[in-house]
């Protein structure tokens, strides 16, 4: 410097530029060093040269294999700094402005119904959310991935949640949908002629109806339940699209599959035909939950984020009678392995009938056949509330109760049911249903155990959907569980 103000020199210039040797900064041109106790990047004349950087480390992270290492431990933080990352809660420390009361944040479907041991895994929260911001988790129940809007469609359209799925039959099926197994317009026992359907459940009606429309065009694929490839009798959701892949995955899974939150198309676009997705049509086979989810979100025109096309691309819709689903865990893991010493790769199929679970091994022969009600720890809890038995809001229904052994009782709902039945009938063996009577009969069953379990008004002529406020008043929720760091 040349006003005599101790600084740093310009080590771009010459040495006529440098502090003087009585200015006391040790700025002269001959004490700039590159040894890196001084400014680094320069020579010993003071020019500067090539720059170089540090590289990055690769492959390496926080140790938490070590004895004694924590994987909990912030690394790097200062002594006696506390850089714990805020809870939601820090929105009120912020700023006075309070959550709208429209809004309903899937921290609250959470804390109502995932966390409450509640959730029937449909999937339909997953289908409902426009930003995709749920996904499935390990355990099969739903999941925060990204950042929620509050914009409540998952609460809305949660079948243990928001919607009020009795008034849902109503909009579907009229009035008599309220009362005993609806307001079919025909119903059958049946079972396909063919010998294919030796895998099948019961009568492999659902299997032929669903390759006869295949074969005739109507669908381009059906989402059905197949075995997971890790896991022997776990459920995953598959698309069939050939009469082959039917036959393959025929027979009954006793656990669900999310199916609503596995409609996205890139999921199935390399398996459906090159077309509009606008152009596209799908059956969807599912639980009445399931089925319930489906027909409350397509009455509704807005995106569905990923799963929005083939969503909207379900236009038969088949439900199979359901009076609970099971945790896959605690039935094939803790029920049947640890408790019956029965293990998943012994199995040759299973059923709930006639009030028994039945498990066959690989030869056909019959292992176990168990009052049904043996297995009530392995349930999902949240099928106790369920009034539909017979699904409901179904085009068409399929199930063993009200039927002889080795045929299916199939229930017509719909004129698109109605259509799938005429197509595939040359194709069945029929006659009028064996017995209205045990279908009307689990039915009312049904229905007697979701009066005992809910905790809010079962009413088919209030509105459809219940504010999180009021089920929080019927269940003893906690409201806004986000503002105390949930």
């Amino acid at each position: 410097m040349t006003d005599g103000t101790p600084g740093v020199p310009n080590v771009g210039g010459s040495s006529d530029d440098a502090c003087g040797d009585d200015c006391g900064c040790g700025a002269s041109n001959k004490e700039v060093r590159a040894d890196g106790g001084g400014a680094v990047n320069v020579d010993e004349n003071g020019q500067l040269g090539d720059i170089e950087f540090t590289e990055p480390s690769v492959g390496k992270s926080q140790d938490v294999d070590s004895p004694g290492a924590d994987p909990t431990e912030r690394v790097g933080v200062p002594e006696g700094v506390d850089l714990d990352t805020p809870t939601y809660s820090i929105r009120s420390e912020m700023n006075d402005i309070e959550t709208p009361d429209e809004k309903t944040w899937f921290m609250e479907l959470d804390e109502a119904v995932i966390d409450a041991d509640r959730c029937i895994q449909c999937g339909t929260c997953v289908a409902a959310c426009p930003s995709d911001s749920i996904g499935v988790g390990d355990d099969g129940k739903p999941e925060l991935v990204k950042m929620c809007t509050g914009c409540s469609m998952c609460w809305d359209f949660c079948p243990r949640g928001g919607m009020r799925y009795e008034r849902q039959w109503k909009i579907t099926g009229g009035e008599d949908n309220v009362s005993g197994a609806g307001d079919p317009i025909t119903e059958f026992t049946a079972k396909v002629r063919d010998d294919w359907h030796e895998d099948a459940q019961d009568g492999g009606v659902v299997t032929a109806m669903l390759s006869t429309l295949l074969e005739d065009g109507e669908i381009d694929g059906a989402l059905v339940a197949t075995e997971s490839e890790e896991e022997p009798w776990k459920a995953e959701s598959f698309l069939a699209t050939s009469h082959e892949d039917l036959v393959e995955n025929a027979g009954s899974f006793y656990n669900q599959t999310m199916a609503l939150g596995n409609l996205s198309l890139d999921q199935w676009e390399h398996k459906l035909p090159d077309k509009d997705p606008a152009d596209l049509s799908l059956a969807l086979v599912g639980t009445p939950c399931e089925i319930e989810g489906v027909r409350a979100l397509q009455d509704f025109d807005w995106s569905k984020g990923a799963q929005d096309e083939l969503l909207n691309a379900v236009e038969y819709r088949i439900s199979l009678m359901c009076t609970k689903n099971f945790n896959y865990e605690r039935l094939i893991g803790e029920q049947l392995a640890e408790k019956r010493d029965i293990y998943p790769e012994d199995i040759g199929k299973m059923d709930v009938i006639e009030g028994e679970m039945r498990v066959y091994g690989k030869d056909g022969e019959q292992i176990i056949a168990e009052d049904v009600g043996e297995f009530h720890d392995a349930t999902l809890k949240g099928c106790d509330e369920c009034a539909d038995f017979t699904g409901l809001t179904s085009d068409v229904t399929v199930g063993s109760v009200g039927s002889a052994d080795g045929y299916s009782s199939v229930i017509v709902r719909s004129e698109q049911g109605l259509k799938a039945w005429e197509a595939t009938e040359p194709h069945l063996e029929h006659r009028d249903l064996d017995s209205r009577k045990a279908v009307g009969k689990l039915q009312g069953w049904d229905k007697k155990k979701a009066f005992e379990s809910l905790e809010r008004p079962f009413d088919p002529d209030a509105p459809r959907f219940i504010s999180y406020t009021d089920h929080a008043e019927y269940y003893g929720t906690e409201v806004a569980p986000h503002d105390r760091g949930h």
